[in-house]
């Protein structure tokens, strides 16, 4: 075999192992959350709890109104301060985030998880930003 053919071959390795991780996270989007557009996403929001899960200093620079900041990376340590008995709302920049949220609080009990579509790069409604100084 020569350095093409190995090379070509590590390639398409490659690419099926991220398909099918891309695969895995959709299936597992499906099973944790409702992937609801923004329309639905605005009337619900005022009867759930609205959680960005982005890093904070994105949550700083803009935010949709209302929502509160929970880093994925934190969520394992702050995850008893989301209620079980109300409607979750995630979101992030797209809905990669989201889904991984979304899979750590159905292990945790969670039910009622919404993740919004577009993702905050969507969404058109009012957002809110920090002010600097």
């Amino acid at each position: 075999m020569n350095f093409l053919q190995t090379l070509t071959l590590i390639l398409a390795a490659i690419l099926i192992a991220m398909g099918i991780n891309w695969l895995y996270f959709y299936i597992q989007g499906k099973r944790s959350a409702k992937v609801i557009d923004q329309e639905t996403f605005r009337q619900g929001m005022r009867k759930a709890q609205v959680i960005d899960v982005r890093e904070k200093k994105e949550f700083d620079g803009n935010h949709i109104l209302g929502a509160r900041n929970i880093p994925y990376t934190l969520l394992n340590n702050s995850i008893g301060s989301i209620r079980k008995d109300q409607p979750v709302y995630l979101y992030d920049t797209g809905k990669t985030l989201s889904v991984r949220a979304a899979n750590k609080l159905r292990k945790n009990g969670y039910k009622d998880i919404y993740i919004l579509k577009e993702g905050f790069n969507g969404w058109e409604g009012k957002k809110k930003s920090k002010k600097v100084t």
